[in-house]
């Protein structure tokens, strides 16, 4: 799937993974907030973060716990609850293939709600993707469409990327090739203006 960080959503069904990395940067999250972006889950989600026992809980697990907490004690990354008919749904099901059942439960409310998926999951994104008139988006598009827009700047990507792997999170390389991608598009209107 090919991303364009020149638009994004900015109402989010948010699955596990991409809240923990849109939580993984505070200057990340706090520019997406700014700029009007809205994360919201499932509850099956809100298990999946808060309460479902891991082997080894890491000091980076307790850390973006913690910010999750606060966040929802805000009022942030609300919590919906879904109907047993909206997992159902024989189309999503026949597809699942290995698709874990917070990322499930974020397609099905994102589709009856038409909602923009936030999904930093492969899997995840293709099912989404084969569902009739899904928007599907990443940590990194959100990152990238910060760039364009220039809510963040050439020296907020250092600081970025600190905070993300500060907490053991995976995407540095999306994070900097999106933010080449932003730079080109912007570089190409430019020059044709």
């Amino acid at each position: 799937m090919s991303v364009d960080p020149r638009s994004f959503h900015l109402y989010n069904v948010t699955d596990t993974c991409s809240v923990w990395n849109v939580l993984s940067s505070t200057t990340l999250y706090r520019t997406a907030r700014s700029a009007g972006c809205n994360f919201i889950c499932t509850a099956y989600v809100v298990y999946e973060c808060l309460l479902k026992p891991r082997k080894s809980p890491s000091e980076a697990d307790q850390m973006l716990k913690k910010r999750l907490e606060r966040e929802r004690s805000s009022g942030q990354f609300q919590t919906f609850h879904l109907d047993l008919d909206d997992i159902a749904e024989t189309d999503i099901l026949d597809q699942r293939q290995r698709v874990g059942k917070g990322e499930l439960s974020s397609i099905a409310f994102a589709r009856k709600h038409r909602q923009a998926l936030m999904t930093d999951d492969q899997r995840a994104r293709k099912l989404g993707s084969a569902v009739k008139e899904m928007m599907v988006q990443t940590t990194p598009h959100l990152l990238g469409w910060l760039f364009y827009s220039a809510r963040l700047l050439d020296s907020d990507l250092s600081k970025v990327l600190g905070e993300h792997e500060e907490v053991a999170r995976p995407l540095r390389p999306h994070f900097e090739a999106i933010y080449v991608r932003a730079l080109e598009l912007r570089a190409m209107e430019r020059s044709s203006s």
